[in-house]
Formats: C-alpha cells, structure tokens, sequence
C-alpha cells in the first residue's frame, strides 16, 4: 500500500514539473509573440515625436533628443484629421449596429423559424462573403452616382452592411439553429408573440455573442479601405485609412507627420479596444460555456 501510494505520489510530481515546463515554454512564447507585436508601436512611439532634422541624423531606434509635436500637429491641421475620425466613428458605428439587427432578424427567421430550404440560405449567405470586393466597384459605383449617394458615408454604410449582415446571419444562424426549444415552447405557452420571444428571450440569450459581432463589425469597418477609396472622393468624406493613404502618396510630406498621423490614427481603436476588453472576453467566455 505504501510502495503504491508513493509511486502515485512520484508520477503526480513528474507530471506537475512535466506541466510546469511546458507552462514557461508557453509564456515566453507569449512573451516573445506580445515582443513583436509591439515593436512597431514602439517605433511610432520613438519617431513621432522626433523633429525632422533629429529624424534625418539620427536612426529609427534612437531616442529623440527633444520632444517635438511638428509632425503631429501638421498632421492634425493639414489632413483635418478630427473630420477623419468622426467620419470612421459614424461610419463603423451604424454599419456595427445595422448588420446586426438585420442578423439577427434574418438568423431568428432561418435559425428558429425553420424557413423552407434553410440549409441553401445559409449556403448562400456564406457564399456572399466569398465574393471578392472587386468585383462590386463598378456596379455599386454607378448606382450610387444615380441615387446621389457617392462621397456620402451612406455609400459605405449601406454596403458594408449588406457584406456584415450577410457574415452575422451565416454565423447566428448556426447558433439559433441549436436553441433550445423548451424555452421557446414555454415562450409560447405564457402568450408571447414571436417578435416579443426575439426581443425579450432570445436576444438577451445570445447577447455575449453579440456584442463580440457587433465588436468584429466596428473594427472591420474601421479598417476597410478599397470600397471607401471607390466611393469617398471628396476631401470632407475621407476616412481615417484614406487620410493616411493620401498623405503617404504626397511628394514634399515629412517622415514624422507620417509616423505622427499613424501614431495618433490608432489612438482611438486601442481606446475602443480597451473599453470593450471585457465585452469581448466575456462573450468568447460565454460561447465557450455554452
């Protein structure tokens, strides 16, 4: 019994040491990978607030020898940066909450309504996500010149929209396809309409993987360049990437207003990260439980 009892206690021991290194392997694989990605924000961090003489004698991982805000401030006034960003704020934040309310409609009718030939809506749902951005430049941009709609946000909130719905329904969809059916009968049972069993028994359900959605759609959003640089041609319609792509593309602009305007141009997704850090973990979280 006590041989027994100390070879259990010997193997638990190698296991515990066996795990303990295979858990400092991973952190400083973590550590190592967290390194790389913040190199780059370290670089924007050392060059943004170099004047252009220090930039010109000194390397990219100098300290500057003085604090200096030239490039940012001509950033600031040249671009017009506040219009910029109140442009990507709007724009990312109705196309965020419309393309999800329309998956979630469109997912409560398929995934729970049990619409007929639900399996070749889903399909092509997915499908739609698969159609190169290319390919709608053409069609889109003479529809929106007939409509009045061009370097307006509404041209690229009404198709990142359509592009984000189309992802979220494919993706709830599969979610509301496992609801459970005893709470909707008991839903039913207690004379709720069907309208009324979305909004106060299913949403709230589903609301982590929501918010994580809705999350995905703001900072895609933020981040799409290629139909807005089709459809935002005008200089007070520009977003925050068309900004930057603008500046970058000018002859005579200085190095550090480039750095400074990168630097100050991520500002607001970090902020928006961190406020919703905790939405995000919690959903993952939630889907993961479920």
């Amino acid at each position: 019994m006590t041989a027994t009892m100390t070879h259990a206690q010997a193997v638990s021991t190698k296991r515990r040491r066996h795990r303990s290194v295979v858990d400092w392997i991973m952190m400083l694989l973590a550590v190592a990978g967290a390194l790389v990605v913040f190199f780059p924000l370290l670089l924007l961090l050392i060059n943004a607030f170099k004047s252009p003489a220090d930039y010109a004698t000194s390397g990219p991982l100098d300290l500057p020898r003085a604090l200096d805000f030239t490039g940012i401030i001509t950033f600031w006034n040249q671009m017009n940066f506040p219009r910029a960003l109140w442009n990507s704020v709007f724009i990312s934040t109705m196309v965020a909450v419309f393309a999800v309310v329309i998956s979630v409609l469109n997912s409560f009718a398929i995934g729970i309504g049990r619409v007929r030939g639900r399996t070749w809506i889903v399909l092509l749902f997915m499908l739609a996500n698969l159609v190169p951005q290319e390919m709608l430049f053409d069609p889109l941009f003479r529809l929106y010149d007939r409509l009045g709609l061009l370097s307006t946000p509404w041209s690229v909130i009404l198709t990142f929209v359509v592009i984000q719905s189309a992802f979220g329904t494919y993706l709830l969809s599969s979610v509301l396809g496992t609801f459970p059916k005893e709470i909707l009968d008991a839903a039913a049972v207690d004379g709720a309409s069907r309208f009324r069993t979305l909004v106060s028994v299913v949403v709230p359900i589903i609301r982590p993987t929501l918010s994580v959605l809705m999350v995905f759609f703001f900072i895609w959003t933020w981040n799409e360049f290629m139909l807005p640089l089709a459809f935002l041609n005008q200089p007070d319609s520009l977003t925050i990437p068309l900004i930057l792509e603008q500046l970058n593309g000018e002859r005579q602009v200085e190095t550090t207003t480039l750095v400074g305007g990168t630097l100050i141009s991520i500002i607001p997704t970090i902020i928006f990260f961190l406020i919703f850090q905790r939405t995000l973990t919690r959903g993952i979280t939630a889907g993961a439980v479920k």
